[in-house]
């Protein structure tokens, strides 16, 4: 039976209504803040070249003795030829087999260029079915990517544990030849840190894009500063399409650098996803860390209210069992969190805290199995390997469905 209403509107949510709703404020809050610094830098750059065309329009009408509907309507012509791929320069041609591999790459990553578009209806239809099962499998891929980067990440900082371990004096030499003796001596608690694979992920993307921009400014004949913007939206799959690399229709060593750049992208895409989901989780601990502080004087007067409310009413097993969880608690009782999300109680912030606490835990165990090379033991409970079934948005469909499974 649910008590009184808290006051505070935190006690009728479950762990992942709570973090919904505060993420979803954070982000509108993001979004607002983001608008209105854009707004502000771009704003004044936007009214001066608006004046600027109007200028050169009128100039114009008046030089050729051409009314302003009739070079209007010859502009919106323009419009739409460009909008089919056709521009005042040669350019490569946008439909031919190396164009279209372009644009299906494009689509499949989700960067979406947008310079260019099917115009046939068969074409549109057809990419409807195509982007559906493409990204999905590219998607797929992207994760399975991040799984197999994570692993040779652990093992590499594992190594470099190890040796300093034997510099120490504290690491015997056979170690390395049976991980199973790292559960017994000293890299029994040793897990590699989230911020360090956060580091490493920065530095190799930081280091690509960098790469990258000394090839596109010679090639392209771009600033270096906009070929480092054009490397974070293309790599982030943004993919504004103000600036388009391999465009033109000659370049030197044309074939050398049109392969340059695929690779270029497709690692860079790789390395980005793989930073912002190890990013994503950071954001998740921050999430929990702003919860913490809400767990003050608000929730603890409403929590008060309750038990007076309740005072003779029987309370129920798990919810007398809640009182013993604490924050510091690595793991959550499977037992008590069932109950809770069949019977719709009203949980308390530690509660909450308790039950999330795992996300960068979650990733440091991984990270450490596999730099060890062996798995999560069975008797584990599913709540400490969250990241057992894959990282990112794939590990988080796969511990949904197993959460779904296991109440039924």
């Amino acid at each position: 039976m649910a008590g009184r209403a808290c006051s505070c509107g935190l006690g009728h949510l479950n762990e992942d209504n709570a973090r919904f709703l505060l993420l979803a404020a954070l982000i509108a809050l993001y979004l607002l803040g983001g608008a209105a610094v854009f707004s502000a830098l771009e704003r004044a750059h936007e009214r001066q070249a608006k004046q600027r065309w109007e200028e050169r329009l009128a100039n114009f009408s008046r030089g050729h003795n051409l009314s302003r509907d009739e070079l209007r309507g010859f502009l919106r012509h323009y419009e739409e030829a460009t909008r089919a791929g056709i521009r005042v320069d040669h350019v490569r041609p946008r439909w031919d087999f190396t164009g279209a591999f372009y644009f299906v790459g494009t689509v499949v990553s989700t960067i979406g260029f947008g310079m260019t578009t099917p115009a046939t209806v068969g074409g549109k239809i057809f990419l409807i079915f195509y982007g559906l099962f493409g990204c999905a499998s590219t998607i797929l891929f992207f994760n399975l990517f991040l799984e197999r980067l994570i692993t040779v990440i652990a093992y590499i900082m594992k190594s470099c544990y190890q040796r300093q371990l034997r510099r120490r004096g504290t690491l015997p030499q056979d170690s390395l030849k049976d991980p199973g003796k790292c559960k017994v001596d000293s890299m029994a608690g040793w897990k590699p840190s989230v911020y360090y694979v956060m580091l490493i992920l920065c530095t190799a993307s930081v280091l690509l894009s960098c790469c990258a921009s000394a090839l596109y400014t010679p090639m392209e004949g771009w600033s270096y500063l906009d070929s480092l913007y054009f490397c974070f939206v293309a790599f982030s799959t943004i993919g504004f399409g103000d600036l388009v690399s391999s465009q033109n229709a000659q370049y030197d060593s044309q074939g050398l650098y049109r392969f340059a750049n695929f690779v270029f992208i497709l690692l860079g895409v790789c390395c980005i996803y793989s930073l912002f989901n190890v990013i994503s989780i950071l954001i998740k601990q921050s999430v929990n860390w702003i919860l913490r502080k809400l767990d003050g004087r608000c929730f603890q007067q409403c929590q008060r209210r309750l038990l007076r409310s309740r005072r003779n009413v029987v309370m129920p097993g798990n919810m007398q069992n809640r009182c013993n969880i604490s924050i510091d608690t690595d793991g959550v009782m499977e037992s008590d969190t069932d109950g809770r999300r069949l019977s719709g109680e009203i949980i308390s912030m530690k509660d909450f805290l308790a039950a999330n606490k795992v996300s960068m835990a979650a990733l440091q165990n991984q990270l450490s199995e596999a730099a060890n090379g062996y798995p999560h033991q069975a008797s584990m409970q599913p709540r400490e390997s969250e990241f057992s079934a894959g990282v990112g948005a794939l590990a988080i469909m796969n511990n949904r469905l197993a959460e779904t499974s296991g109440d039924r």
